[in-house]
């Protein structure tokens, strides 16, 4: 069970600071509920049961975990399908896992895809553009959390640990 003030992802609803742990008898007698505020929807409150099995929830990574991971990068593999609905099918399996190294993936491909797409004078696909953003904005979002760092710096920060600071104009 998360604790009141904990930072969690919660499925569709991003990085949560848990609010309280409550009953809500006029949803359901007997049943404990999450209140949720989601971070970056200052204000707005969601209600989710502690026991939920359908939702994705879990603790928010660690800047150890975090750090880890961005050392990583390099070696993390992309989704490489040619074909679009099945490419498109696969970066909704992956995003459904709600995991910062499945966002990666899904970036680092979208980023593959967008340079071979350039040089063959194409634009990139509404279906990569979809994805590299949904990835993005929850990769950044939590990572923003143990890093101390606004969530729109987050991929600049990522790029010079890359090394790759200075190309962030080609992109």
């Amino acid at each position: 069970m998360f604790q009141v003030g904990e930072m969690i992802v919660c499925d569709h609803n991003g990085v949560c600071r848990v609010l309280d742990v409550t009953e809500m008898p006029e949803l359901k007698k007997g049943v404990l509920y999450y209140e949720l505020e989601p971070v970056y929807s200052k204000g707005s409150r969601i209600y989710v049961p502690v026991d939920s099995e359908k939702l994705v929830m879990r603790r928010v990574s660690t800047e150890e975990e975090v750090e880890s991971l961005l050392n990583e990068i390099p070696d993390i593999e992309t989704i490489w399908i040619a074909n679009e609905k099945k490419r498109e099918e696969q970066y909704k399996e992956v995003a459904r896992r709600y995991e910062c190294r499945e966002w990666i993936k899904i970036i680092k491909t979208v980023h593959m895809r967008k340079k071979n797409r350039v040089l063959e004078g194409k634009k990139i696909t509404y279906i990569d553009e979809k994805y590299m953003k949904l990835a993005e904005e929850n990769l950044y979002g939590e990572i923003s959390i143990p890093l101390k760092i606004e969530r729109n710096l987050v991929g600049e920060y990522i790029r010079d640990r890359l090394g790759n600071g200075k190309n962030r104009n080609e992109e």
